[in-house]
């Protein structure tokens, strides 16, 4: 089931940030984060190791368990994974596990019931957290159930064009596909630096308003307090005067 806005459209490759939570147990699986060290130039070499494929995530998923991975993706981009769910180790029945990617408004972008293998395609509306959760459906009983095996392997942005079809498409020679790849991922750097100087202007536009909201409630408290002291001199003046205290 997806979303129907859905619609197939490369975009920019953002940073990858994977977080894991878990239902019934306690657990940690993080993915790390692709960022650019500083905005140099990057060499051919570094380019093509940037390009290099990236590696599907691995974890055991116990019986009634859910683990759910998370990650910060940008809006239109394309995003593509495949995953794999294996059976128990010893175990007679097959994999018993539910699949189900929402954003962070709840909208399902992908479900799958009783999940084998397959795979899954979406491109983002918005900049969000998009979370991918699987639910095992083996009992717990009394024994000890071997956990089942899950492999997703999830690409977006530049690692989820297919060059090989627009090779075929459009004609294009090995070295002119690993050129267009290398100007593609230039691009999304470029794209990535451009959204966190953005980022970055939000944030001291932020600061500077707080600043000046603290400034001016500064102000105003200096204000009142030394109007309260002015009334309270005023007042116990007048006080003992009646008291005939003072002349």
């Amino acid at each position: 089931m997806t979303r129907p806005h859905a619609r197939p459209a490369p975009g920019d490759a953002p940073r990858r940030r994977w977080r894991v939570t878990c239902g019934a147990r306690t657990c940690g699986l993080w993915h790390p984060e692709r960022r650019a060290a500083a905005m140099l130039p990057l060499p051919p070499l570094l380019l093509l190791l940037l390009a290099g494929p990236a590696r599907p995530i691995s974890f055991q998923l116990p019986g009634k368990a859910r683990k759910c991975l998370r990650e910060e993706i940008h809006r239109d981009t394309l995003v593509t994974g495949e995953y794999e769910i294996g059976a128990p180790p010893g175990s007679s029945a097959g994999p018993a596990a539910n699949l189900k990617i929402t954003d962070s408004a709840g909208h399902i972008l992908y479900a799958k019931e009783d999940a084998t293998k397959g795979k899954f395609a979406f491109t983002t509306e918005d900049y969000d957290m998009f979370e991918a959760c699987f639910e095992s459906k083996l009992p717990v009983g009394t024994g000890r159930m071997p956990d089942q095996l899950v492999i997703l392997d999830m690409k977006h942005g530049v690692e989820a064009k297919n060059y090989e079809e627009i090779a075929k498409v459009e004609k294009l020679k090995p070295l002119e596909v690993e050129l267009r790849r290398l100007e593609d991922l230039s691009e999304s750097i470029v794209n990535d630096f451009a959204y966190m100087k953005k980022r970055e202007e939000e944030m001291r536009d932020t600061n500077e308003s707080t600043n000046t909201r603290v400034l001016y409630f500064s102000i105003f408290s200096m204000c009142c307090l030394i109007g309260l002291a002015t009334w309270q001199v005023f007042y116990l003046r007048r006080f003992f005067k009646a008291k005939k205290l003072i002349e």
